[in-house]
């Protein structure tokens, strides 16, 4: 279990009673603390870029569950985000959080416990309907856990509802508090994968390829059904290569009738992000590719290098298993077509395939 490096703790006035809060404190007893107002941050000068060593213990005011918002012109999946803390303390080159929050800092909020009650009221009243509910959006669901302790709270309260699947996302190996959970109905551990090579060079403090199949492997033994997405494809030179050696790896120590969905987007950004990682990381090389401004304003791959690949993504992951749950993310309906040999034509008809895919794994 990796533990990650924080030089002090900023306790938000109104957060100091939540019971998540007293939890963090308790199991970090040496590092300085402080109160402050919410409203005093923005005028401190000891903050600075991410500040991703400054832990910020917040009495949460805003909605916990939203909607993924998607984006305009493209096929989404209708993916619901439980939203339990903003930033993470990895450090990947692409992330779109550089350029997406306004705040430093790693922020975890301590009063979700008390707001799980209005997220069941809203699941229990439309049990027709199907909740896809994630935790990774924006931040890594699984590397924190050892001090949050999310998943001791999270997996009863979402395993025991039979019209939602809690997906937790991570890039990390940190398993080690889940698999000790007797909770599995409903429940997808899912792993962010790329080629060694970008996760060497781009994805600073987090497990390497095998550590993350192998945790995944073990949870699989554990009895859970696992996810796998493929985001962001990075176009370079020998990028078909590499990503060989990622299904290789999937092919021989993952069960893939056990996997509920694969997804597979491709890098795209806003325009303000590009400053932000190029002034953070000068050495990478993500932007090096042929980029073109999108529907929605995000530059993306030129189209023809998305499609290429997608397509031999794909075809090498079918060779491995042919009911993988494949799907574009943030895709257009003729992307697809030509990728992946079909379409699910737009956001509903997505959302009810994967729907029912969730539905077949609440059923065993």
């Amino acid at each position: 279990m990796k533990k990650f490096k924080l030089r002090r703790i900023l306790i938000e006035r109104g957060a100091e009673d939540d019971t998540l809060a007293k939890k963090m404190l308790k199991g970090l007893p040496d590092i300085p603390r402080e109160a402050v107002e919410p409203d005093d941050l923005a005028q401190r000068e000891d903050i600075e870029g991410m500040d991703k060593e400054t832990l910020r213990i917040i009495h949460f005011n805003g909605e916990f569950l939203k909607p993924c918002p998607g984006t305009r012109g493209y096929i989404c999946c209708g993916y619901q985000i439980l939203n339990i803390g903003i930033n993470c303390p990895m450090e990947c080159s692409y992330c779109f959080l550089q350029s997406y929050i306004n705040q430093p800092s790693l922020r975890l909020f301590t009063n979700l416990e008390d707001r799980l009650n209005v997220i069941g009221k809203i699941i229990d009243s439309s049990p027709d309907r199907i909740f896809r509910i994630g935790t990774g959006e924006f931040t890594d669901s699984l590397c924190l856990d050892y001090l949050t302790g999310w998943t001791d709270l999270l997996l009863p309260f979402f395993s025991r509802r039979r019209n939602c699947v809690l997906e937790l996302k991570t890039k990390s190996a940190s398993i080690e508090f889940l698999i000790k959970s007797s909770y599995r109905k409903g429940i997808v551990i899912a792993w962010s994968l790329n080629t060694p090579r970008i996760i060497a060079n781009e994805e600073q403090g987090t497990a390497d390829l095998k550590s993350r199949i192998l945790a995944a492997r073990e949870c699989q033994k554990a009895g859970f059904v696992l996810g796998f997405h493929f985001d962001p494809l990075i176009h370079y030179p020998g990028w078909a290569e590499d990503s060989e050696e990622t299904v290789g790896l999937l092919e021989r120590y993952i069960d893939p009738g056990y996997i509920v969905w694969m997804s597979v987007g491709s890098f795209r950004y806003v325009p303000d992000l590009k400053w932000t990682v190029k002034r953070r990381f000068p050495g990478t090389d993500i932007f090096d590719g042929e980029f073109v401004p999108g529907l929605d304003g995000k530059f993306r791959y030129f189209k023809p290098i998305r499609v290429e690949m997608y397509t031999k993504l794909s075809e090498r992951l079918r060779k491995w298993y042919d009911d993988l749950g494949l799907y574009l993310c943030m895709e257009s309906d003729d992307v697809w077509t030509q990728s992946l040999g079909w379409s699910p034509r737009n956001s509903t008809n997505l959302t009810n395939y994967l729907d029912n895919r969730a539905r077949k794994l609440m059923a065993n």
